[in-house]
């Protein structure tokens, strides 16, 4: 069996990425990272969840080096208006 934690992603950059954000349903995400990314991005709605209080999206964006994917992935993460990042 492969050990997935000791394999290093090897990309080739830059390439485009997608980041996985869970915000509240009636949160405008929009705006919120208008002003988080300073870059074009695509924002395609996902998901609701069952009862209806959380909602998901697919960021897709051009990264330009894993130091980059790996900024922004922190960035989206630590955000109070975004509840998960994957």
């Amino acid at each position: 069996m492969i050990d997935l934690s000791k394999e290093k992603l090897k990309l080739n950059y830059p390439c485009p990425w997608v980041y996985k954000l869970v915000v509240l349903q009636d949160h405008d995400i929009s705006k919120t990272l208008d002003d988080l990314i300073s870059q074009d991005f695509k924002l395609k709605a996902s998901k609701v969840s069952k009862k209806g209080k959380f909602k998901s999206y697919a960021l897709e964006l051009i990264v330009k080096s894993e130091k980059q994917r790996l900024e922004l992935y922190e960035l989206l993460k630590v955000h109070k208006d975004i509840k998960m990042t994957i």
